[in-house]
């Protein structure tokens, strides 16, 4: 066990330290596509004139992506926050496990899937998001696990592509399609091979459900997937401009379920003896149809017959509960968390988010943890199931209850808290709703520092990354608004590439806090900022504090 050491020069403050995570809420690069600065924030934007105030990073090898051109995420943002340091994360791991061989090697996860279908002579199936966002999955990845497929003797592969629109421009489903469809052509060009999409869907309407919030999608995914139940199509393309031209202005996340047929039969249902990779990365939409796949008695829908399969994630997605069983690349081992340092120094804590972010704030925080340390108090608040663009607060107001009501009980020392708010509603496209959101977040903010005035402490205010702050296409040149045939700006509801707000709000100035310019700070520098607010002396290989006390 290892204790924080206590800062001589300051011992906290009286109240606690406040980590507020404002998901989705960044500084943007164009007034006119940001939403935030469009939005009415009276709060935010005192913070700026009056508090401490700089920005972060919070996107590419800030957070351990690969390049700088990788828009953050809420999982490896979590991730840094909570440990303080920079690990390489999924696409990283993945990409170089591919490229140098690794994953392929004898031995591995993948050979055993391999040598399963081709003693069976069965099937391949891989489960995943068909698009190069690199939140959740890459299109290269699954290009190249087909290639080394077909070299090591799979005769047949089937792909259940599930849709983006939400990491990538939300109607570009038709450029990646054309895109796989033209190395589909190729790589069965010679007749010795038959891979095909089997099934598909949009993200956010099958398969890719998180912290149990919408069981129903996955059980739509196992349907559409396993089962091969549902509308039948000749083609991914056919059943994506069908579904377009039958709900115009569907988003591609939205799309419905749909089912591939030759000759009147589905080409790909999953059936004992198959192998099957979900080659999704991030863990969070991971963890249920792994569940689906893995869990001898489900509860949470009729499956029917469990499939006899081989079963592998392309990562290990909770490595506390060892899920799932089977993963091609094994995920950053993240130890010594801002968590376990303050639980061991005896600080008590709570963690508090909706159902939406609640694991960001907990799993994700704690080095994809899934157990608390022990003074932790964890604490969901259930969302909503519906549009979040038709409830724009979201649950803005309870956390915000909740959070005052700890502030005001004395109980704990740290409380870290994420409104999902910017990002959820950022990813709908509704603008309107977009503004909507960000003005509940700054009502709540206002609340959080009336009651940190009141008890003395300290508000720390950040984001894990942008989304509401950039929601219309920019030209990458001059920065101007994309407009579309009919002049409007075109819809982005990905995450974005810009810096977010680090805000140290100390009321009684206690702390005699300024900034220490800190050269390319990033959200990673957010643990030892916290730690050193609190009284401690963060741990020297942490990203240092954006702040000098005492």
């Amino acid at each position: 066990m290892i204790n924080l050491k206590k800062n001589a020069a300051f011992a906290g403050p009286e109240g606690p330290v406040v980590l507020v995570i404002m998901d989705g809420v960044g500084i943007g690069k164009n007034p006119e596509s940001d939403f935030v600065k469009q939005a009415n924030t009276p709060n935010l934007d005192w913070l700026h004139a009056n508090a401490l105030y700089t920005e972060l990073r919070a996107h590419g090898v800030s957070v351990g992506l690969p390049d700088d051109g990788d828009m953050g995420n809420s999982e490896v943002g979590h991730n840094a926050i909570g440990c303080g340091r920079i690990f390489e994360q999924g696409a990283a791991l993945v990409g170089k496990a591919i490229a140098s061989g690794a994953m392929y090697a004898d031995g591995s996860v993948w050979h055993e899937l391999i040598a399963n279908v081709n003693g069976k002579s069965s099937t391949l199936h891989f489960i995943g998001l068909l698009s190069d966002g690199n939140v959740h999955s890459n299109i290269n990845h699954l290009e190249s696990m087909l290639r080394k497929a077909k070299a090591q003797g799979v005769k047949t592969a089937r792909i259940h592509a599930l849709i983006d629109g939400r990491d990538v421009p939300p109607t570009s489903a038709l450029e990646y399609i054309e895109r796989f469809d033209a190395f589909l052509e190729e790589i069965n060009a010679d007749g010795t091979v038959d891979y095909c999409v089997a099934s598909g869907g949009g993200r956010m309407n099958i398969t890719m459900d998180r912290y149990d919030a919408n069981w129903d999608m996955v059980k739509r995914g196992w349907a559409t997937h396993v089962k091969a139940e549902g509308r039948t199509f000749a083609s991914m393309k056919e059943a994506v401009e069908t579904f377009r031209a039958e709900i115009p202005g569907i988003l591609d996340q939205d799309l419905p379920a749909f089912v591939i047929e030759r000759d009147g039969v589905p080409v790909g249902p999953i059936v004992d003896g198959d192998s099957v990779i979900f080659f999704n990365f991030r863990g969070d939409r991971a963890l249920e149809i792994t569940k689906a796949f893995e869990a001898d008695d489900l509860k949470e829908f009729d499956r029917g017959p469990k499939p006899d399969v081989l079963y592998a994630g392309m990562m290990q997605y909770d490595g506390d509960l060892g899920v799932p069983a089977r993963y091609l690349v094994t995920p950053p081992a993240i130890d010594r968390t801002m968590s376990e340092y303050l639980s061991n120094s005896g600080v008590k804590q709570l963690a508090i988010s909706e159902t939406q972010k609640y694991g960001h704030v907990t799993y994700f925080f704690n080095g994809n943890n899934s157990g608390k340390f022990p003074t932790e108090t964890w604490q969901e608040i259930p969302s909503d199931v519906c549009p979040f663009e038709d409830a724009p607060r979201m649950k803005a107001d309870e956390i915000s209850d909740a959070v005052v009501q700890a502030i005001d009980s004395g109980e704990y020392q740290f409380i870290r808290l994420n409104f999902p708010n910017g990002d959820m509603v950022g990813h709908t496209g509704v603008v309107g709703a977009v503004k909507l959101a960000v003005e509940a977040v700054d009502e709540s903010v206002g609340r959080i520092m009336a009651a940190v005035k009141k008890a003395n402490g300290i508000m720390v205010c950040s984001a894990d990354h942008g989304n509401a702050d950039d929601m219309c296409e920019l030209d990458k040149k001059t920065g101007a608004l994309v407009l579309d045939g009919q002049n409007r700006c075109k819809p982005k509801t990905a995450h974005s590439l810009n810096p977010v707000p680090g805000i140290v709000y100390d009321p009684s100035g206690v702390a005699n806090a300024h900034l220490a310019g800190v050269p390319e700070a990033g959200i990673a520098n957010l643990a030892a900022t916290c730690i050193t607010l609190l009284g401690f002396e963060p741990p020297e290989d942490y990203a240092a504090s954006l702040v000098e006390v005492g």
